[in-house]
């Protein structure tokens, strides 16, 4: 079984603030609610486009 990939993040401070308070909002933690947004973008991607590779 293939290990989960690492991804470093670089963002500003208020955009760290702002994703910080939708997780909350959510109920899920900073790393969940990103994954869960580009879980998101992929599907509309998908569904727009096609699947991908």
């Amino acid at each position: 079984m293939e290990k989960d990939k690492h991804l470093g993040l670089r963002i500003d401070s208020e955009t760290h603030k702002k994703l910080k308070s939708l997780a909350e909002f959510d109920g899920r933690s900073i790393n969940g609610e990103i994954l869960y947004l580009i879980r998101q973008a992929i599907t509309l991607h998908e569904q727009t486009y096609g699947t991908l590779k």
